[in-house]
């Protein structure tokens, strides 16, 4: 069996469960987390977080950047009023420069990637703190609510909060 096979008899249990239904779209803690789409990540485990409880926003890197739209989203339709976002460590985005993994696409697929930006990074505080800044800079979010960043620690399962 495939995983996605896997993944839909498993469905059939949850659903044949499941309690959760006809809540609204909104967040209740109008949070939206941005996060690393890291396997080894159970956000709503590490934080305590239940169904319906914050917008969980996840990428390679969680990198802000990429999650400009959905923040734009989270906030002006949906109301929330607090961001944080999470890196990780030992992250897979500190692996590769942009050329490496162009190459890479070129090389194994053929395909040209110049014009992306694969947004890899080599200092993981550093990262979180450009994460911040780019948010900062883009007019599509709200400039007037916290915004926070994180490292979590894959090993430990713990959050530190970067300055």
């Amino acid at each position: 069996m495939d995983a996605i096979d896997e993944l839909l008899e498993q469905n059939d249990a949850y659903a044949a469960q499941f309690a959760s239904g006809g809540r609204g779209a909104a967040p209740k803690k109008q949070l939206a987390i941005v996060c690393c789409m890291d396997s080894r990540i159970h956000l709503e485990a590490a934080l305590g977080l239940e169904i319906g409880d914050a917008h969980m926003i996840r990428n390679a890197g969680g990198r802000v950047a990429d999650a400009l739209r959905s923040l734009a989203i989270s906030q002006t339709l949906l109301g929330t009023n607090e961001v944080a976002i999470i890196h990780h460590t030992d992250c897979g985005m500190v692996m590769f420069t942009d050329e490496s993994i162009r190459r890479k696409l070129r090389e194994e697929r053929g395909v040209e990637a110049e014009d992306v930006e694969f947004l890899p990074f080599t200092d993981l505080e550093q990262s979180v703190r450009d994460d911040i800044e780019v948010y900062r800079r883009s007019p599509l979010v709200r400039h007037d609510i916290p915004v926070r960043g994180f490292i979590y620690d894959v090993n430990s399962g713990r959050l530190s909060e970067v300055a």
